[in-house]
């Protein structure tokens, strides 16, 4: 199963400039759910005249079904066809992928439910990389040069002290 985001196809084209994305992985046999975060990039190392610099390089996104170890093994015995894999929020940066997917793992309660296969979360975020408040995306047909995505007005979160 490929990735969607509002309904439609998403593939590698669609990526641009966003760093990554949150997703949701849904288990059509038993309706369990899985949020997470994939990097479109990874981290590597490139040998460039006797010296080691860093670099990026394309992930596994394409073909991730997320960390955790149960949904891993559910997807190979079921087989990837009795799955969807949702995209929830494309994001430019790596605070707003953390910010969102810890949003979205308290407002469904996935810690403290049997419907999600999410057992932990941890999360580092620095204020001031989200000075100018994550925000949504939205699917817009109206240029013909667009990749059919773009970013729309600010979000308003609040969380809420238990």
């Amino acid at each position: 199963m490929n990735w969607t985001f509002r309904g439609r196809e998403f593939t590698e084209e669609h990526v641009g400039e966003y760093f990554g994305i949150v997703y949701l992985i849904t288990n059509l046999q038993n309706n369990r759910k899985y949020v997470g975060k994939k990097f479109f990039t990874k981290a590597s190392r490139k040998q460039v005249k006797g010296k080691k610099k860093k670099i990026r390089v394309k992930s596994d996104w394409e073909e991730y079904w997320g960390s955790n170890k149960v949904i891993k093994e559910d997807v190979q015995k079921a087989g990837k066809k009795h799955f969807t894999r949702e995209i929830l929020h494309l994001c430019k940066t790596r605070s707003e992928l953390s910010y969102f997917e810890t949003y979205e793992i308290f407002t469904r309660d996935a810690l403290v439910t049997h419907e999600y296969y999410n057992d932990w979360v941890t999360c580092r975020i620095r204020k001031d990389n989200l000075i100018s408040k994550p925000d949504t995306i939205t699917y817009n047909n109206s240029s013909p040069k667009s990749n059919g995505y773009s970013r729309s007005s600010p979000t308003k979160i609040s969380i809420l002290p238990l």
